[in-house]
């Protein structure tokens, strides 16, 4: 098949086929095990509240085995009675798991490296150790009364092969899911879909996506193991996490459902609010630039964009900002045209003629020029008051 035939029929297969992704966010576990960030047992309530009225079907919660302040937090998120189904994270380890005992969860992610570094550098063992595990830890978790999530830590830099055999253990040991962990977040979308393509066709597990954003590509690695064939993604709001972070749920519902018309359940209208709340409570802000919640990402200022957005918002809008509770912001700066002008002097009650605005706009210009910044109303309206005073003095003399 030639790449054009490919494309086409990619297209072909996302227009007939009606997929739901589930969304298991981690934003209270690996969210929280960003450099220096520490919720509060109110703050995790509050998180965990929003996630849900938003439509998230799943949170991973926490680690059971940090202690019992960690788990007595997560039996109070638990008994919230929240709709969303609950995850705990755990090493394999059997003390490890019995820490997740009597926790009311749903769900443990007993993850264990798979990549042969971190086998022989960080454990000192060796493949048939993990496969064995594998095999004796999985049931130990079910007789907890617990569903089990298989998760290969470093299985983007795993042996390929060796990577099919971890998931036929985790599969015949008795486990739902496989989590594919890209850990240092070192692959690229291409990679992801043969890799993940490869892996659904050889169990029927579900198969989990928890990428890091290490080189930037956390979304679309993301929705690349969607397209080939994962059923579940991991996010955080804000791509909190590890390092560079992990993948932003609003990027991830966003992108399934624009771009490929799954479903999520997730309902990004009520999201500000939660965006805000992370970042309050882990101390790491928005970026002004960052995508679907920085305060730049519906700003407009450039002459031609303000001018199309006035006319008609889709000849400059890829999606409607009120699907994630936003929407278009116009702002004057160096790049403003004179329709912008007149569309920020109308907005404060004051019709401006063509003629005025032409001869605002230089002065607008110089203003952010050496301000840095976009002009306030009142910094506006003195703009304006200089005008109409130099147009007055003009017709004394």
């Amino acid at each position: 098949m030639d790449c054009e035939s490919e494309h086409k029929s990619l297209r072909y297969d996302t227009a007939m086929t009606a997929r739901t992704i589930t969304i298991d966010d981690t934003t209270l576990r690996d969210g929280e095990q960003s450099a220096g960030v520490s919720f509060t047992l109110d703050e995790k309530l509050a998180i965990a509240r929003r996630l849900d009225a938003l439509g998230v079907p799943e949170l991973e919660v926490g680690i059971p085995a940090m202690g019992e302040a960690e788990r007595e937090g997560i039996r109070a998120v638990a008994a919230l009675g929240l709709k969303a189904r609950l995850v705990v994270w755990s090493r394999m380890h059997a003390s490890d798991l019995a820490a997740c005992r009597n926790l009311d969860v749903a769900l443990v992610d007993l993850s264990i490296p798979v990549s042969d570094i971190h086998l022989a550098k960080k454990l000192g063992r060796d493949r048939a150790w993990v496969l064995k595990t594998i095999t004796d830890l999985v049931p130990l978790a079910q007789d907890l009364g617990l569903s089990v999530i298989v998760g290969a830590e470093d299985a983007s830099r795993a042996d390929p092969d060796f990577l099919m055999r971890v998931v036929e253990a985790a599969g015949r040991a008795g486990a739902q899911r496989f989590r594919f962990a890209d850990t240092l977040g070192v692959m690229e979308p291409f990679g992801v879909y043969e890799t993940i393509r490869t892996l659904a066709g050889i169990t029927d597990l579900e198969i989990e996506m928890h990428a890091h954003d290490d080189l930037g590509l956390a979304t679309a690695n993301t929705l690349a193991a969607c397209r080939a064939g994962a059923t579940h993604v991991n996010t955080t709001v804000n791509g909190l996490g590890e390092r560079a972070g992990n993948a932003p749920l609003e990027e991830v519902a966003l992108g399934l459902k624009k771009l490929y018309g799954y479903a999520t359940g997730v309902d990004l209208a009520g999201f500000p609010a939660l965006s805000a709340e992370v970042a309050a409570a882990s101390g790491r802000p928005v970026a002004w630039q960052k995508s679907v919640v920085g305060e730049g990402a519906f700003t407009h200022e450039a002459g031609i964009h303000v001018d199309g957005l006035l006319k008609d918002p889709e000849t400059y809008q890829g999606f409607d900002p009120g699907e994630v509770g936003r929407s278009h912001k116009l702002v004057l700066g160096k790049h403003s045209g004179t329709h912008g002008v007149r569309a920020a002097y109308a907005r404060m009650g004051l019709a401006l003629s063509p003629a005025e605005a032409r001869e605002l706009l230089p002065e607008i210009r110089s203003f952010a020029e050496r301000a840095k910044r976009s002009p306030g109303d009142q910094e506006l309206l003195f703009l304006y008051q200089r005008l109409i005073g130099r147009s007055a003095l003009a017709r004394v003399h």
